[in-house]
């Protein structure tokens, strides 16, 4: 049995049915990891990268020390699995008046952490590594970016104003992050401050006027397409516009935003806005709310399976693409563990700035990840020139598991979970998970919610 099982993964003989058993095998797995995570809080991210080094093994025993193309694989991975988790967090997210003030604080939060620890970080790299500024500056955004990917599927069980500030932070941690890492890079002959913010105005006015007339059309073209085959129709129009921005280095993360934003909050955008002197809305006619609401289950359903398929292969990948011997070297682990406190350390400060009522109670929910491992590709891939070897690729490896092991910790003492409570025929209650003397916290806000 042992011999057919060899034989049937055996590096002379890999064809299509056996990759098919494996990429199976590695779904299933990663189903029961995300099981695991909501009962134990571990993210699941972690079981994948051990899941990627565990392959990796397997696969050096049996002869083959190198996957082909693995880092075209991650890159693609990495970049459309990014634009489906932002999607899927955009289509959770609610405007009102409301809440502008917790998406101004958050968004506020990431920039100015993003800000405050590229600085700190680049300066380690500068003084201690001696890389060039500039190289350490580009090696340091990366690392300031905090992972959507791990956190979105992670803060189920905080409380609802917790839950979507996290949702928004990370996501603007996302968008300022990436903005940031090729607005430096695309600036890197520019010859003063001016020359700077001009090429940042013009890329963000051309990003937003782009996304917003994007996002409006394919919304009223969307609701009026009559065939069952338009969800798959409409995100290869957005992944061709978004690679289209990529390539002409704009910021195409906003377009997701906005597309996603627009999908789940659709009568602000078409009936609160343009109105005539009359206070008629031009905009809201075109759109049929029954539609629009069918549109933006399926919408919210697909993300959500394709995310998580993307963010399995994504995970395990990169998993196999680590070397561990890398973790023994002093050196590596004194970096690693020192940029973890530099970030800990700024985001505290910040925290306490925008969040002073609590700034504990979200201090160590900052996972480094999908991001963060993108851009380093991108620099290895597309800036051969920037590439340093003063930096060992261990310390990202070393900042990943640190701050995704922190915030496993820090998410299993609060006891975290989601609990069902059905009220009547129809209708739930969200409430967190009670605490260790069954009561439940102070700031529990039931939220209704369907069955699902």
């Amino acid at each position: 049995m042992l011999n057919s099982v060899l034989e049937l993964f055996s590096l002379d003989d890999i064809g299509a049915f056996s990759l098919v058993i494996g990429g199976s095998i590695i779904i299933i797995l990663s189903y029961f990891a995300n099981l695991l995570a909501k009962r134990t809080n571990i993210p699941s991210v972690l079981v994948l990268i051990a899941m990627g080094v565990l392959i990796r093994q397997g696969l050096s025993a049996l002869g083959m020390e190198e996957i082909p193309y693995e880092s075209l694989a991650l890159e693609l991975l990495g970049t459309v699995g990014l634009i489906f988790i932002l999607l899927e967090a955009a289509l959770d997210l609610e405007l009102s008046k409301k809440k502008l003030p917790l998406i101004l604080k958050s968004a506020s939060l990431a920039l100015f952490s993003l800000g405050a620890s590229t600085l700190g970080i680049a300066a380690l790299l500068f003084y201690s590594l001696g890389l060039e500024w500039f190289t350490a500056v580009v090696y340091a955004i990366p690392l300031s970016i905090m992972s959507s990917a791990i956190i979105i599927p992670s803060v189920g069980g905080l409380s609802l104003e917790r839950k979507e500030f996290m949702v928004y932070e990370s996501t603007f941690s996302d968008i300022w992050g990436i903005m940031a890492f090729y607005l430096v890079l695309g600036n890197q002959e520019a010859e003063g401050a001016g020359e700077v913010l001009k090429s940042i105005g013009l890329n963000l006015g051309a990003s937003l006027i782009i996304s917003v007339a994007v996002s409006y059309l394919l919304v009223y073209v969307l609701q009026k397409i009559t065939s069952s085959v338009k969800l798959f129709l409409s995100i290869a129009v957005l992944i061709l516009i978004y690679s289209i921005q990529k390539m002409l280095h704009l910021s195409p993360l906003i377009l997701i935003l906005i597309f996603g934003l627009m999908l789940n909050n659709h009568k602000i955008f078409f009936a609160s806005i343009f109105k005539n002197k009359e206070g008629q809305s031009w905009l809201g006619g075109l759109l049929n709310d029954e539609k629009m609401a069918g549109l933006r289950h399926d919408f919210h359903l697909l993300t959500l399976e394709s995310a998580f398929v993307i963010r399995t292969f994504f995970f395990v990948l990169f998993g196999a693409t680590v070397v561990l011997a890398s973790l023994k070297d002093i050196e590596v682990l004194f970096y690693g563990l020192t940029i973890s406190v530099i970030l800990y350390v700024t985001r505290f400060v910040f925290l306490r700035l925008f969040r002073p009522e609590d700034p504990f109670s979200l201090l160590y929910i900052a996972p480094r990840g999908l991001i963060t491992i993108l851009l380093f590709f991108q620099i290895s891939s597309n800036y051969t020139e920037l590439v340093d070897t003063s930096f060992n690729g261990g310390i990202l490896l070393v900042v990943i598991l640190v701050t995704c092991i922190i915030m496993t910790v820090s998410l299993i003492q609060k006891g975290t979970g989601i609990e069902p409570v059905e009220v009547n025929k129809g209708q739930y209650l969200l409430f967190e998970a009670k605490d260790e003397n069954n009561n439940l916290p102070e700031d529990v806000q039931p939220s209704e919610a369907s069955p699902e």
